[in-house]
C-alpha cells in the first residue's frame, strides 16, 4: 500500500497526505479526517522511521540512464549529466548516476538502491516498458523528473527534445533537394523518442505531397538500436527499395548505416544522402561530415536540475512538461 493510493482514494495530492501524516502545513479539519479515514479502510501504516529521516534533506540527487555496453548513447546522457550537475553544485547538492542497462528489471532494482539511500529527488530516463511499478515502490519518497523518454503510465515532471520538429525538418531538407524516396531507419517503436521521430518523418511527406510507403520503414527487431540493426536496415532499404535518401533516427544506427555505405561504395551524398540524429564531434570528420539533428543534451540536463529542485520546494504545483528545440546542422552528407 503507497501513500500515492491514499491520495487517489481521497481525492487529494500526496503531498496532502504526507501534510496529515507529518503535520508539516495546515490542512483543514475536513480533509485530514478524510485523508485518515481513507489510511484506516486501506491499512496504510507510514514509516515513522523514515519519515524522521526524510525530514532532513540529504542533498543527494540520483540519476538514472539507459545505457547499454557500446552504446554512443553515453556520450548523450554524460552531457546530459554535466548539464545536471552544474545547477545542483550550486545549490550543495551531490549527484548519484545509476545506469538501467535499458533494462526494466535492472531499473526496478536500481529505485529500490536509491529509496534506500534516501535521496531527496530523481532524475531518470526510463526504459520502454510498463511504469505503473513506481506506484508502489516510489510512494511519496522523493520527487522524480523524467527525461528525454516519456514514461508509460507514470506521472511525474518531463523534460523532453522535440524530437518530431528535428525528424521533420531533417525530412523537409532532403525533400527540398528533390528527395522522394526516403528510408527511415530507427530503433524499436514504443519509446516516445522513436515514436516521435517516426511522427516526424511521416508528417513531413504528407505536407509535401509525398505518400507514406511503409516499406521504406524500416525498425530495429529488438528492445535496443544497435550498430548492426543500422547495418542491416540500410542494407535491406538500399537492395530492395531504392531510395535516394535517408534519415536515421538515432546515433549508434547511423554509424550502422554509414558503415554499410562505405563497405559497399556507395558515394555519400551522390549515390544516397543521409542525415542522422545527436551531433557528436565524430560526425564531423567524416568523408563527407555527416548532417544531423542536434539535440540541446546539456540544457536538458540543466533544465531538469532546475525542475526538480522546484519540485523539492513546491510539491503541490502542478506536472510540468518542458520540450527543448532541436537543431539542424548541414554539413556534406546532405
Amino acid at each position: 500500500m503507497s501513500i500515492k493510493e491514499v491520495a487517489k482514494r481521497a481525492n487529494v495530492s500526496t503531498a496532502t497526505v504526507s501534510h496529515v501524516i507529518n503535520g508539516t502545513r495546515y490542512v483543514s479539519n475536513e480533509t485530514k479526517t478524510r485523508v485518515l479515514e481513507v489510511m484506516k479502510e486501506l491499512k496504510y501504516h507510514p514509516n515513522s522511521v523514515a519519515r524522521s529521516l526524510r525530514s532532513k534533506q540529504s542533498k543527494i540527487i540520483g540519476l538514472m540512464v539507459p545505457i547499454l555496453p557500446n552504446d554512443t548513447s553515453s556520450f548523450f546522457f554524460m552531457s546530459v549529466a554535466q548539464g545536471i550537475e552544474s545547477v545542483l553544485m550550486e545549490k550543495g547538492y551531490s549527484l548519484f548516476l545509476s545506469n538501467s542497462k535499458d533494462d526494466i528489471i535492472t531499473e526496478q532494482e536500481q529505485v529500490k538502491v536509491f529509496n534506500s539511500q534516501l535521496i531527496d529527488g530523481l532524475i531518470m530516463a526510463p526504459t520502454y516498458e510498463d511504469h505503473t511499478y513506481l506506484d508502489s515502490l516510489m510512494t511519496d519518497a522523493y520527487p522524480v523528473v523524467f527525461i528525454d523518454r516519456k514514461p508509460k503510465d507514470a506521472q511525474g515532471d518531463c523534460v523532453l527534445t522535440e524530437g518530431a520538429d528535428g525528424a521533420y525538418e531533417a525530412v523537409a531538407h532532403l525533400i527540398s533537394r528533390g528527395h522522394t524516396r526516403i528510408g527511415f531507419v530507427t530503433g524499436s517503436l514504443g519509446l516516445t523518442t522513436s515514436d516521435e521521430r517516426l511522427a516526424g518523418y511521416k508528417k513531413a511527406l504528407m505536407h509535401n505531397g509525398i505518400p507514406v510507403d511503409e516499406q521504406l520503414i524500416q525498425v530495429a527487431d529488438s528492445s535496443y538500436s544497435s550498430f548492426d540493426s543500422g547495418y542491416r536496415l540500410t542494407e535491406t532499404l538500399i537492395s530492395k527499395h531504392r531510395i535516394s535518401a535517408l534519415f536515421v533516427a538515432n546515433n549508434v544506427m547511423t554509424m550502422g548505416s554509414l558503415h554499410y555505405l562505405q563497405e559497399n561504395d556507395i558515394q555519400v551524398p551522390n549515390d544516397i544522402a543521409i542525415i542522422g540524429f545527436d551531433d557528436y564531434e565524430w560526425a564531423k570528420i567524416t568523408k563527407p561530415a555527416l548532417s544531423m539533428v542536434k539535440q540541446p543534451s546539456f540544457e536538458l540536463g540543466e533544465t531538469a536540475a532546475r525542475i526538480l529542485l522546484e519540485r523539492i520546494e513546491q510539491p503541490d504545483d502542478e506536472y510540468k512538461e518542458v520540450r527543448l528545440p532541436t537543431e539542424l546542422i548541414i554539413r556534406g552528407s546532405s
